[in-house]
């Protein structure tokens, strides 16, 4: 995809996140947009940095790890999203890394990513990644089981923020944004990442304050 194109597609994507926070009945205070750049080279990047964006999700810790150490050199604003799943091998590395993890869905990775947040000194800040669907494929802690990771998070002193969730792709989105939204109140959780390039809008409407967008801006991504 070129440059122009990738430009008008970011524009695009921010008028609608604008309106459908008018459109909604109660919004989150803000709507945070995250070009998920997971697939795409410095040639998709550069384009939406150029335009003003900052903020940014990626799935691999290396892809990123790649990608993003000689941009934040000339972006001392950049923001860095991990979306994707993380083996408490690679916590160090993400914690180094990432402003933000978003997929936290066990006890022993809390345990991991508190221990390099000691080493390192770096608190990126967390999300707890519900797998809502309960789909067995998919990462993230059942709904029945977040309860007791959440409060195992919260006894360790992790800087955790809200809930994250990936609603199946054959059911309606709705249902799985509510749930997220009543867990995420039940535990006093400020933050709510949910939200994709085919559903962001309504995921808005259930006070979605992170938006996780890739295709709709940078094209469908290159297969590994």
């Amino acid at each position: 995809m070129n440059p122009e194109q990738i430009n008008e597609n970011l524009e695009a994507i921010i008028a609608r996140v604008a309106a459908a926070r008018k459109a909604a009945v109660a919004p989150a205070a803000s709507t945070t947009l995250i070009a998920v750049s997971k697939g795409h080279g410095p040639e998709a990047i550069h384009p939406a940095l150029i335009a003003g964006q900052r903020v940014f999700g990626e799935n691999r810790v290396q892809e990123a790890l790649a990608k993003w150490t000689p941009v934040r050199a000339e972006y001392d604003d950049l923001e860095l999203h991990l979306i994707g799943p993380l083996q408490t091998n690679k916590a160090r590395e993400a914690v180094l890394l990432f402003d933000a993890i978003h997929t936290l869905d066990r006890e022993r990775l809390a345990d991991a990513l508190r221990a390099e947040m000691d080493k390192t000194g770096r608190n990126p800040f967390l999300f707890v990644q519900v797998n809502t669907g309960e789909e067995p494929q998919k990462a993230g802690v059942a709904p029945r089981d977040a309860d007791t990771l959440i409060a195992h998070a919260k006894s360790l002193g992790l800087p955790l923020k809200g809930l994250m969730c990936i609603p199946p792709a054959d059911e309606a989105p709705a249902p799985h944004f509510a749930l997220l939204q009543k867990i995420a109140r039940d535990h006093a959780l400020p933050l709510l990442s949910m939200g994709m390039s085919h559903d962001f809008e309504i995921a808005i409407r259930f006070g979605a304050t992170h938006v996780r967008v890739g295709s709709a801006i940078f094209g469908e991504r290159v297969k590994a």
